[in-house]
């Protein structure tokens, strides 16, 4: 049995999410439907899930004082994340997230931080505390929905304890190249591995450039997610692709955020690199198939009937 834990550093926000028929026109009120108050932000969604498949999960970030910080903890704490690093910031607003969810499910979000960017220079030594209390074999998964002297601070200090780091590069604005040779895994989607890297990803073997290039600039395993919801990982030795299976897409709200948290309790269960990539795949095609994003959320029996499938068609390109 493992002993270490899935650490979660970055954003925590209460969703507010809408369908709508249509994407809307340009200065145009369009009427909206299926009303949704959740939890959500990267990093509460990424220890959410870990929580969900068994995992223990600590969640480092930040809330405000107002009202909305117990829509956005509230599911957290029910399922069992330790919240103790979850500060509320006086006089500032929990973080929100507006979400439109189209027929398609290619979802759009205005975000507005609030207090999760508002950190102070004494937290890094918290943060440090924080991964250096933790138990040996835990897992960083950290975002930049956060100010980035905090990431900062948080990757050095994982990686002096050789812990594995597993970065989101997104924002993609605010990400620093000079960090990547401490980044265990890189987990951009394509927009953001095009903001990276200069390359459009609109073909597995250009995904498998950006990827490389990553590599190039000292990340040790590059996972570059597909917009099919494949994705292809690189590293000095291998080249993955998992090809995309079929599944009925309603709501892709927080499949990134699955990705890296699946990917965070395969490692943390020391799987291959391959089933890792399954593993991750599997939990973002699970997201999905369901309105809204932590109560899509698979369990682990639904995370493994996708996870067989995905193997079955995963292949090493070189």
């Amino acid at each position: 049995m493992h002993q270490g834990i899935v650490i979660s550093l970055g954003s925590v926000n209460a969703d507010f999410q809408v369908r709508v028929d249509r994407r809307p026109d340009l200065s145009e009120t369009l009427v909206a439907h299926d009303f949704l108050q959740l939890s959500g932000g990267k990093a509460a969604n990424v220890a959410y899930l870990a929580r969900k498949l068994d995992a223990t999960a600590l969640l480092i970030a930040r809330v405000g004082d107002d009202a909305l910080a117990d829509q956005a903890i509230q599911p957290l704490r029910e399922i069992g994340v330790d919240l103790r690093y979850v500060h509320a910031v006086l006089g500032k607003a929990t973080g929100v997230s507006m979400i439109t969810v189209p027929p398609d499910g290619k979802k759009g979000i205005i975000l507005a931080g609030n207090a999760n960017d508002d950190w102070a220079d004494e937290d890094v030594a918290e943060v440090g505390a924080a991964i250096r209390d933790a138990p040996l074999d835990s897992v960083l998964v950290i975002d930049y929905e956060i100010p980035p002297f905090i990431v900062e601070g948080a990757i050095a200090t994982a990686h002096e304890r050789d812990m594995p780091i597993i970065l989101d590069p997104s924002p993609a604005q605010r990400v620093d190249a000079k960090l990547f040779p401490q980044v265990t895994y890189i987990v951009p989607d394509a927009g953001e591995a095009k903001k990276l890297t200069g390359i459009t990803i609109d073909s597995v073997d250009n995904a498998v450039q950006a990827a490389h290039h990553f590599v190039e600039q000292g990340v040790k395993n590059a996972c570059v997610k597909l917009e099919d919801g494949g994705c292809v990982l690189v590293n000095r030795d291998m080249t993955l692709h998992v090809p995309s299976i079929k599944v009925d897409v309603v709501d892709a709200t927080g499949a990134g955020d699955a990705f890296a948290g699946g990917l965070a309790v395969a490692v943390l269960e020391r799987r291959s690199l391959q089933d890792a990539a399954c593993f991750a795949t599997a939990a973002s095609h699970a997201a999905v198939t369901k309105y809204g994003s932590q109560p899509a959320y698979p369990t682990r029996s639904q995370l493994n009937a996708l996870f067989e499938k995905l193997t079955q068609h995963a292949h090493v390109l070189s």
